[in-house]
Parts: structure tokens; sequence; C-alpha cells
């Protein structure tokens, strides 16, 4: 198979590493494992601390590796510390294990994240396709929810019966992406082959500064970066934290993971049409009209009884958010250092979850997780009105295109 051919089949290589990377029956279940084995909210969310500060230190480094050493190589290495992760949670019998595991888990998605998006985007680009970006990335999100409705309610129904089987499951479909990421050409344009002769020591420190230097002169990617991880914080907290507040509402796993399994049904029907919402608000609008939709959600989950519907619109926003934005983002990162850039963009949601997640947790221990749904409502409100002035403030300099 010839060199542009190979590159053409990273797209749909990429869609079944998609559907098996997110085949994690474990997702919808885990704060309820760990609630099982006795672990109270505010040591869950500790447990989640542990998880982004070890991701906030080892994103750069993993993103370098990445653009370094390939891509490639980033996502099956990923996919092995998965495996790994999994094996110890179950294993676990104290809470230091636990982190143990959390942290492998951590370094797991540090070395896929980033990875898969450029080597998509630089296939893309190298065909001279990279405008298609936005379209295939919306397939990749339907795949992706798709795959999550598998994942939800068959880790639900297995975790009814027994916790054990939907994480023996997830290690599994973990092995047959490893084997499956082997597959992938790796494209010419995105690594940086002019560091290949140096100490491994000073490649790290100049991919780096590099990339920090871009982010720090390109305000836009700084800024998009910032919006598009304060907007995942608020999908991702609801995500997990709903778990127990459902489960505390009378709630089974099973059940729970239909929820989910429906919010990813409609995110799968939404996400290969964003382009078209895209074209129709432009990027202008959808910056400003996101976080607001978002914020009157998470108020509807903290004063309703519909918690449920609420959350999946949130889930639909959090969708267009990411493929809007990662799409913005690609354009302006140059191909040698869009890993490591993406790896700053992951690095920012870590920071933020550091502080936010174990918080969240620990209103709920004192007081409920109605009023740490609460807080959330405050926290997004504050944003989307900080959001509206700086973005209309800098429409002329930064959001016209």
């Amino acid at each position: 198979m010839n060199y542009k051919k190979s590159l053409r089949r990273n797209i749909k290589l990429n869609y079944i590493f998609i559907f098996l990377n997110r085949l994690d029956l474990t997702q919808g279940v885990w704060m309820l494992y760990l609630a099982n084995k006795g672990l109270s909210l505010a040591k869950l969310g500790l447990l989640e601390g542990i998880f982004h500060i070890t991701s906030f230190f080892m994103e750069v480094p993993t993103g370098a590796v990445a653009d370094i050493y390939g891509r490639k190589v980033s996502r099956t290495l990923g996919r092995a510390f998965f495996i790994i992760s999994n094996i110890v949670l179950v294993l676990s019998t104290n809470f230091y294990l636990f982190a143990l595991s959390f942290s492998i888990l951590a370094v797991s998605y540090n070395l896929e994240s980033g990875a898969g998006e450029a080597l998509l985007y630089d296939s893309l680009k190298e065909l001279g396709e990279e405008k298609t970006y936005m379209k295939i990335n919306g397939f990749n999100e339907m795949i992706l929810e798709i795959s999550c409705i598998f994942a939800l309610t068959l880790g639900g129904y297995l975790a009814h019966k027994n916790y054990v089987w939907p994480f023996a499951l997830s290690a599994a479909f973990a092995g047959i992406a490893l084997l499956e990421s082997l597959l992938f050409q790796e494209p010419s344009i995105g690594r940086n082959k002019n560091l290949a002769n140096i100490h491994p020591f000073k490649v790290f420190k100049d991919q780096t500064l590099d990339s920090f230097k871009i982010v720090k002169n390109t305000k836009k990617i700084s800024l998009l970066i910032v919006f598009a991880e304060v907007m995942s914080v608020f999908g991702t907290s609801l995500f997990y934290y709903l778990q127990n507040y459902w489960k505390d509402s009378g709630l089974n796993e099973f059940r729970i993971g239909v929820i989910f399994a429906v919010s990813s049904l409609i995110n799968a029907f939404v996400a290969p049409n964003v382009h078209k919402i895209e074209k129709l608000f432009k990027e202008h609008l959808l910056l400003i009209f996101l976080p607001i939709v978002t914020c009157i959600c998470i108020w509807g989950i903290s004063f309703t009884r519909y918690s449920y519907i609420f959350f999946i619109a949130v889930e639909i926003f959090e969708t267009i958010m990411y493929i809007v934005t990662s799409d913005y983002l690609n354009k302006l990162i140059p191909s040698e250092n869009r890993s490591t850039i993406l790896s700053f963009q992951s690095m920012v949601f870590s920071f933020f979850m550091i502080f936010i997640f174990p918080l969240i947790g620990k209103i709920g221990d004192i007081f409920t997780l109605s009023t740490s749904f609460k807080f959330l409502g405050i926290a997004s409100s504050i944003f989307a009105v900080l959001n509206i002035f700086i973005t209309s403030s800098m429409e002329k300099n930064l959001y016209n295109r």
C-alpha cells in the first residue's frame, strides 16, 4: 500500500480505534464501585484530584513524546497503561492503591490526548484535505457516542451483577485497540525530525518552550483552550456526581447506564451535523451561546425533578463545543507542535479539575449533592457573563474569521 493510501486509511482506522477506545464499561460505574468499597464523596473527589494532578504534570511530557517519537507510539502506550490501571484498580484493597491506579490511568489518558487528534489532522493536512476535519471529527464523535451506548448500558448491567466484569472487559477491549493502533501510518509532517539527534532532556525542553511561546503569542489559542476546558469541567463534574445523586434517589446502576446511553444516542445524531450548525451560527455566536445554555441547564438540574433531561442537554452542548473548538484550534497550531499544544489544553482541564472536583465532593459531604450542583450553577453563571464580556470586547481582534 502506498503512502497516500496509508494516510487515507488512517481515517477509517481511527473510527475503529475510537470505538474500541471508548468501550470503557467502567465510565458510568467506577464511582459507584468505589463508593461500594466504602469511599466517601470527599475521597472520591480526592481520587479524581489525584488523577488530574498526575495528568497536569504528565500532559506536556506525553504530548512531546507524540510530537517527537510519533503519535502512533503514544496511542499504543496509552492503551497499555489503561490495561495496567484496570488491573491495579480491581486488585486494590486500600485508598493508596486506588490512587496508584488513578495515576496510571491519568498517564494513559495523557498519552492519547492530543496524539489521536494530531494524527488525524496531520493525515488530512498532508492529503490537502484539512478543511474536512470538522465533518470527519463529527463522525468520530458519532462513533464515540455509539460506543458509549454499548459501554454505558452493558457496563451498568454487568455492574448490577458483579462490579469486576466491567473492568475486565474494558481491559480486553483496550488490548484489541492496542493491536489495532499498530496499523496506523505516521504522517511525515507532524513529527519533529530536527530533534532526533539531540539529548532527550533538551528535546523535551525545546519542544515544550517552543510550544509555550506559540500559545503565549497567539491569544486566540489561549482563549479557546480556557473556554473549551471550563465547559468540559462542568460537563465532566455532572457526569460523575450525578451517578451518586441518582443512586441515592433510588435508581440502580442499569437505569443510570440507560440515561447515559440515551444521552450518547442523541449525541450520535447531533455530532455528524455539527459542521452544519457551525455554518449556520458561526464561531462568535456559538462561543457566546454555549456557556449560557449550559448554565441554564445546570440550574435546571439543581432546582427541578428533571435532572436527567437537563443533563442530556448539557452533554449535547458539550459535544458541539468540543467539535467546533477542536477545529478552530487545529487551524491555528503548527503540525510539529500540535500534540504538545493540545496537551497544554488537557493540562488546563486538569488544573481546573484538581480544585473543582474535590470541592464539589466536599460540599456534597457537608451539605448535599443538590447544593453542589447549585455551586456549579453559580460558577457557570459567572463564567457565562465573563465569556460574553471577553468574547464581545475582543471580537474584532480574535474572533473575526
